[in-house]
C-alpha cells in the first residue's frame, strides 16, 4: 500500500475556460475576506480578548497570513495546479497527506459557507423585525421539534440564490460578486468617514487590558485576539483554487493573493482603530458592532444604510467561497478520491456542474437543519491544521526541486519561514477549547476512514 504516491497536477489540460484576470482575483479574495470579520467579529474580538490592542492582533495575524500567502505564491506558480493546496500537497508529500489536506479544506469552507448563511439570516430576520415581519417559528430555527422549530428557512433560500449564481459562468458570477464587494466598501468607507469625528481618545485607555496573553494555551490577550482575527483572513486561499480558469496564473495568482490581503489588512486595521475609538471596548460585544457604533453616537441614517449593505453583501462571502469549494471537490474528483460524477463540467458555462450543485445542497442542509453556534474555532483549526502540513510541505519542494526557476515566485528564508509558520499555527490552534478539539479530530477519523474505503482503491494512480 502506497500512501504517499506523489502526483503534479499542473501537466493536465483543462476542460474549463481561462478568462479570469487580475481584478477578478482581487474581487474574489475580497469577497471571501471581507464579510463578519468586519462586521462581527472585530466587537467581540476587542470586547473579549483584546480590547483596543485587538489591531495589533490583527497585525500579528495578517503577519502570519502573509507569510502563508508567499508558500501559496511560490506553489501557484512552480505548481499552477487547480485545487490549491490538496494539489500542492499531492506533489510534494503525496496522496495521503494531499487527501487529508483537501478533507480539511473542505470542512473550512462547508462550515464557514453555512455559518454566514445562518449569519445573513439572522441579519435579514432582525431588519425585517423592524418592520413587523416575523417568520412562522417551524422555519425560524435549525431542527428542535421541542421549541416548535423544524428549519431555518432563510439561510437554505440564501443558499438556493448563491448556487444559482456559481452555476453561471464564472466571469458573470464573479462580476456579480464584484459589484456585491463594491457596495460593501461604500458601507465600510462611509463608517470611517462618519466615524472619525466621533473618537474619543480615553476609549483607547487601557489600549491593552487583557496584555499579550500566553502564546500557547492563551484565552485572552493579544495572541488570543491573533487567534480569533485568523477567522478573518480565511478565504485568500481560494484565489489559488481557480488555476484552470486564470489567465496567466503563475502570474496572476501571486498577485491576486498579495494584493487582495494588503486591502483587507489595512481596512481591518482601520475599522477597529476608528470602531474602539467611538465604543468603549466592553459595549463591542454585539453581533453588528459596526452599526451598533454609529447608533451609540445618533447616525441611525448610516447605521441603518451599513445594516442593509451588510445583509445585502455578506452574500459575497458565500459566493466566493461556494465557487472556490466547488472547485476543490472537483479537483478531487478528477484525481478520483471523490466520485467522477463530481468531475463534470458543464457545455454551456464551462463550470463544475455537479461539484456546485453538491456543495450548495449540503451548505444548505446544514444551515437550515444544524445548530451553528460555535463554528469559527472549527473553522479556524481545520484551517490551521492543513496550513502546517502545507508550510512543511515547501520545505519538502526545496529540497527536491531545488529554488523556483528565472520568473518563478520565489519564498525568501526558507526554511526559517515555514518552521516559523508551522510553530505560529500551532500557537493558534493551542489557543481553542476542548470541544473544538474533539470536533477536529472526529472530522479526521471520519476523513481517514473515507480514504481507505473509498478513495485509497478508485484513485487514478491506483488505477495507473
Amino acid at each position: 500500500m502506497n500512501l504517499f504516491r506523489k502526483k503534479n497536477n499542473s501537466v493536465k489540460k483543462t476542460e474549463m475556460r481561462r478568462h479570469l484576470k487580475v481584478q477578478d482575483l482581487i474581487f474574489l479574495g475580497l469577497g471571501s475576506m471581507v464579510g463578519t470579520g468586519v462586521f462581527t467579529i472585530t466587537g467581540i474580538g476587542a470586547a473579549k480578548y483584546a480590547g483596543p490592542a485587538l489591531t495589533i492582533s490583527i497585525i500579528l495575524s495578517a503577519a502570519a497570513v502573509a507569510i502563508l500567502a508567499l508558500f501559496y505564491a511560490e506553489f501557484s506558480s512552480r505548481i499552477p495546479a487547480n485545487g490549491g493546496a490538496y494539489s500542492y500537497v499531492y506533489a510534494t508529500l503525496g496522496e495521503f497527506p494531499a487527501w487529508i489536506v483537501g478533507w480539511y479544506i473542505i470542512m473550512e469552507f462547508l462550515t464557514a459557507i453555512s455559518s454566514v448563511a445562518v449569519g445573513w439570516g439572522s441579519y435579514l430576520k432582525g431588519l425585517l423585525g423592524n418592520f413587523g415581519v416575523h417568520i412562522p417559528t417551524a422555519l425560524n430555527g435549525t431542527f428542535n421539534p421541542k421549541e416548535g422549530t423544524y428549519i431555518d428557512i432563510l439561510p437554505v433560500i440564501v443558499m438556493l440564490i448563491v448556487t444559482a449564481i456559481v452555476l453561471l459562468n464564472s466571469k458573470t458570477a464573479l462580476k456579480f460578486n464584484s459589484i456585491l464587494v463594491i457596495l460593501k466598501f461604500s458601507a465600510l468607507a462611509l463608517f470611517i468617514v462618519v466615524g472619525l469625528f466621533f473618537i474619543k481618545a480615553n476609549n483607547w485607555i487601557p489600549f491593552a487590558p487583557y496584555g499579550l496573553g500566553q502564546f500557547y494555551g492563551g484565552k485572552s490577550g493579544i495572541f488570543a485576539g491573533a487567534s480569533v482575527m485568523f477567522f478573518a483572513f480565511l478565504g485568500f486561499e481560494s484565489i489559488s483554487m481557480t488555476v484552470d480558469e486564470v489567465q496567466e496564473p503563475q502570474k496572476n495568482i501571486p498577485r491576486g493573493i498579495t494584493l487582495s490581503l494588503l486591502i483587507v489588512t489595512i481596512l481591518y486595521i482601520v475599522v477597529t482603530t476608528i470602531l474602539t475609538g467611538i465604543v468603549y471596548y466592553k459595549k463591542l460585544n454585539v453581533p453588528d458592532a459596526v452599526s451598533y457604533a454609529l447608533r451609540l453616537v445618533k447616525m441611525d441614517w448610516a447605521a441603518n444604510y451599513i445594516s442593509i449593505v451588510a445583509v445585502m453583501t455578506l452574500i459575497t462571502v458565500c459566493i466566493s467561497m461556494t465557487f472556490a469549494l466547488a472547485r476543490i471537490v472537483y479537483t478531487i474528483s478528477r484525481d478520483g478520491l471523490l466520485p467522477k460524477s463530481l468531475h463534470k463540467v458543464s457545455k454551456s458555462s464551462f463550470v463544475p456542474q455537479n461539484a456546485t450543485i453538491t456543495v450548495g445542497f449540503i451548505s444548505m442542509i446544514c444551515a437550515g437543519l444544524v445548530p451553528l453556534a460555535s463554528l469559527a474555532e472549527f473553522v479556524n483549526i481545520c484551517t490551521l491544521a492543513y496550513l502546517i502540513i502545507m508550510s512543511f510541505s515547501i520545505i519538502i519542494l526545496r529540497k527536491n526541486n531545488g529554488n523556483p526557476k528565472v520568473g518563478e515566485f520565489k519564498t525568501p528564508l526558507v526554511p526559517l519561514l515555514p518552521i516559523l509558520a508551522i510553530i505560529i499555527c500551532a500557537s493558534f490552534m493551542s489557543q481553542y477549547m476542548m470541544i473544538t478539539w474533539i470536533a477536529f479530530g472526529m472530522a479526521t477519523l471520519i476523513g481517514t476512514i473515507i480514504y481507505f474505503v473509498y478513495g485509497y482503491h478508485r484513485s487514478e494512480e491506483n488505477r495507473n
